[in-house]
């Protein structure tokens, strides 16, 4: 196509129409409209266009296990809520958590067992912090945002047995080997976590606001406060609700299940790994199908959690009306993500990539190419929404420019991953980002508008460490 930037529109017409409507779902569905209806004119065959990506997003083999994942650990934390599992565990750890400062300190504290996956760590341990915060007077937004940034801002940072470490090795391969450099992958990988100077920001960021909280801020009823209102209708699942407070509080219940759940993806990642080849246990963790694992992790977890349910004697028919009313709660959330993939489809066809690289590759002075790339790869990642698609995007420019100009190889590739890091944490169309808004009921837009003004302080500072250090080195 000879207009390459008509491929901006469909993500003009998302940010611009959610932050007026601060809704993000009809910005969506009309960015993907005009986005088919510039690659296909026509009424039909543009609106044939836009069910096409959507149902090409459902067939894809990655996005159905992320879907089915959410769906069946929705269900999971259905079953949980219903038996007294989480308001048992919630009463306990209720009694040791004091202060805003111990909710905020406890999210940091599962880390050690939830560090896989950001969208498996969220979902573990979302559902506990909520039921927490209702006796707290604390914002809704600090402790999302406490919850991305201790998991976002790790999670890359990790060389071995997290999701991210097999994709984000694969895609430094690529680049050697298109260039055919004398590098190994991994030892390149290894070398550029300390260069992605915005997660390691974000993280010093995330720890002081957690300790900077007042140390001597008690318990006393939650009067709102700085928290986002809850936009449903005061009636909707009202029925629920009662059902729920009237529940028995049993911690076994949720204990049980959450132990299998890690044991059994720590067990199944080890496993896939050695079936992949590896010979190691870090190296079968970064090998290993992170994203398949936690979906057969949880599937296994349901089965096994409703034995032990009927053994513990909760009626058959409440356990399963709540497994399907949990795995409802995260439709808006799924919905959500397809219409993002298929906003990203619409955008390659219509050459975003392309626009992307010609336009913004050519003219850029050596030492600032990390920093360049840097902050063009938080642009387009705010833009979709993905550290991986972002990752994707720019680190074949990266290689080409840093091996064209002499800059660092090292920085550059900490550079590209720590722009796909900017946009996962910050942008409203992350999985990060609406999966935890979803699960503490905040209005997505607003929750992403407020990270943005922390992420921004830290992608300042990150740049400014790329100019200096690319001048350095």
């Amino acid at each position: 196509m000879e207009h390459l930037w008509l491929s901006v529109i469909p993500f003009l017409i998302v940010i611009s129409l959610s932050i007026w409507l601060k809704k993000i779902l009809p910005g969506l569905v009309l960015g993907i409209l005009v986005g088919s209806f510039i690659v296909e004119t026509g009424l039909l065959s543009g609106s044939r266009l836009t069910v096409e990506y959507m149902v090409t997003t459902l067939t894809d083999e990655t996005n159905i296990k992320i879907i089915g994942f959410l769906y069946l650990f929705g269900g999971l934390v259905g079953m949980m809520t219903i038996s007294g599992g989480i308001k048992g565990f919630s009463e306990w750890i209720g009694t040791k958590v004091k202060s805003q400062r111990g909710l905020l300190g406890l999210i940091w504290l599962t880390l050690p067992f939830t560090f896989m996956m950001p969208m498996f760590r969220i979902m573990m341990i979302g559902p506990v912090v909520k039921s927490l915060m209702a006796r707290l007077n604390i914002s809704k937004q600090k402790v999302g945002f406490t919850m991305d940034v201790s998991t976002s801002s790790v999670i890359v940072l990790l060389p071995v047995a997290t999701a991210f470490v097999g994709f984000m090795v694969s895609l430094v391969a690529n680049g050697i080997n298109k260039h055919g450099l004398s590098l190994t992958p991994y030892s390149v990988f290894l070398m550029s976590i300390p260069f992605n100077f915005y997660a390691i920001i974000m993280l010093l960021l995330g720890l002081a606001r957690t300790f900077w909280t007042s140390r001597n801020k008690e318990i006393e009823p939650n009067n709102g406060g700085a928290s986002i209102e809850d936009e449903q209708h005061p009636y909707h699942r009202l029925g629920v609700k009662q059902e729920l407070s009237m529940v028995k509080a049993q911690p076994w219940n949720l204990i049980v299940p959450l132990f299998l759940l890690l044991g059994l993806s720590l067990y199944l990642l080890w496993q896939d790994g050695m079936d992949q080849g590896a010979t190691t246990v870090f190296a079968a963790f970064s090998e290993a199908d992170a994203t398949f694992v936690m979906l057969l992790a949880v599937f296994m977890t349901l089965v096994l959690t409703f034995i032990f349910y009927i053994f513990r004697k909760q009626p058959v028919n409440e356990v399963l009306y709540h497994f399907i009313d949990g795995g409802n709660q995260m439709m808006q959330a799924i919905i959500l993500l397809v219409l993002v993939w298929a906003l990203s489809l619409t955008a390659e066809d219509l050459g975003f990539s392309e626009f992307i690289s010609s336009t913004l590759g050519g003219f850029l002075p050596a030492f600032t190419v990390p920093a360049i790339l840097f902050v063009l790869g938080c642009v387009v990642g705010y833009f979709i929404g993905s550290s991986w698609g972002t990752w994707g995007l720019f680190m074949p420019l990266g290689f080409t420019l840093a091996t064209a100009t002499d800059a660092s190889i090292i920085m550059t590739v900490g550079a590209v991953f720590a722009g796909g890091s900017f946009g996962a944490m910050t942008s409203p169309l992350g999985d990060t980002t609406i999966t935890t808004a979803s699960i503490l009921e905040m209005p997505l837009v607003d929750y992403a508008r407020y990270k943005l003004k922390f992420c921004a302080v830290g992608a300042a500072i990150a740049t400014a460490l790329y100019i200096i250090s690319g001048l350095i080195v």
